[in-house]
């Protein structure tokens, strides 16, 4: 097997929830091992979030394959002492533990770096190491309010929070990244650096077309619910089968091809109500009636086969059982099968397929089920792994 790139890169990960362990599931996907430190006869607290993966959490099944669990209580003296000898040869130390936490422990960087030069440690929070809401609790609910992100999703009436934890995500891709960065730059200066990661800032960067839109006081982008809020026809319209399609539409070109031989209609590409992006989205309801009353007599597959003739870009508005089952990734072969606590779960490979190596895919470890391994490999004898576990 050809070797991944971050083989032979140790990371200790003190880390709960979603937005650390999803930036070190991915260190671990390129061939880091990572040593994942939790809290003995507890662990990680979304390991209880729900029991819907026969037993298992989603979420813990989803962010945490192909990691070593550790359980040590590290209020303990001999359990600091341990972790003191694992980061002695590790690489990367990330954490999303409550502010001041490490700094309490001894475990920032600023307290680190001169034992350990080489070391990356990467601190990932609400709203950063500093700063006036620097001890706030976060929740990813609360980072979407803060950001602005509730603002712009929903209907006119209500909004909307994302049905996935879009803060986590946002702030464990930056992490993610930022570790690659340092470990670059390490290998250029030899050292090791910091890396502060705020879910704020993170779910900021990715809400700058909407703050842009909204530049020196404009109005903001209106909430549409699932329709785009400023270009129309982009989103779900409902075929005569009852089925939904989800358009879209993005130029003059496409336009005038959709009322061609999609509608069947080509004399409305140039109605004055409907003959720019500006107007179709102003027009949008009276837009919509059209549209649906051209579906109307179609199946969902009817409407698919006049959108593809016409070369016009669409989707199906697919369940979860839908995506379990989508033709696409089944074609490419993204599905493999890991082990776990409650027996063998199907997984995901990572985005991004390299022609140079597969991503590691190792099992979802139980808790603790690393524990005496790793404190025989840094030497602790019968007597001391008997009292840490």
């Amino acid at each position: 097997m050809n070797p991944r790139p971050l083989e032979g890169i140790t990371v200790i990960a003190l880390e709960h929830a979603i937005a650390a362990p999803f930036a070190t599931r991915q260190l671990a996907d390129m061939g880091a091992r990572v040593i994942k430190i939790e809290r003995p006869g507890v662990g990680d607290f979304a390991r209880a979030y729900d029991a819907r993966v026969a037993g298992l959490c989603s979420h813990f099944a989803w962010v945490n394959r192909s990691k070593e669990s550790l359980a040590l209580d590290l209020k303990d003296a001999a359990a600091r002492e341990v972790l003191a000898r694992l980061l002695e040869r590790a690489d990367v130390l990330i954490q999303n533990l409550a502010p001041g936490a490490t700094a309490r422990m001894g475990l920032d960087y600023a307290s680190l770096k001169e034992r350990h030069p080489r070391l990356i440690v990467c601190d990932i929070s609400g709203y950063g190491g500093d700063g006036p809401q620097r001890d706030k609790k976060a929740y990813d609910l609360l980072i979407q309010s803060e950001a602005g992100f509730l603002s712009t999703t929903g209907t006119p009436e209500e909004p909307a929070k994302a049905g996935i934890s879009i803060a986590d995500i946002a702030a464990g891709m930056y992490a993610y990244t930022g570790i690659l960065n340092a470990l670059m730059l390490r290998e250029k200066t030899g050292t090791g650096s910091a890396i502060d990661v705020s879910m704020l800032e993170s779910l900021a960067e990715w809400m700058s077309f909407p703050l842009y839109y909204a530049y020196q006081g404009a109005s903001p982008p209106p909430r549409a619910g699932a329709s785009h809020a400023t270009i129309y026809p982009y989103g779900p319209f409902r075929a005569g089968d009852g089925k939904r399609v989800v358009l879209g539409l993005q130029n003059e070109r496409e336009w005038a091809a959709f009322c061609a031989e999609v509608l069947r209609d080509p004399a409305l590409a140039g109605d004055m109500l409907f003959d720019s992006v500006a107007k179709r989205s102003a027009n949008r309801e009276a837009l919509r009636a059209i549209i649906e009353a051209a579906f109307e007599p179609l199946s969902t597959a009817e409407v698919e086969a006049r959108l593809d003739a016409a070369g016009i870009g669409y989707g199906r508005m697919n369940d979860m059982a839908g995506l379990w089952a989508h033709p696409q990734l089944a074609a490419r072969k993204r599905w493999r099968e890991v082990e776990s606590p409650v027996g063998p779960i199907p997984a995901l490979l990572p985005p991004g397929t390299s022609s140079a190596f597969e991503a590691r895919m190792d099992p979802v470890p139980a808790l603790g089920a690393h524990t005496e391994a790793i404190l025989r490999e840094i030497g602790c004898d019968a007597a001391c792994i008997a009292r840490l576990t």
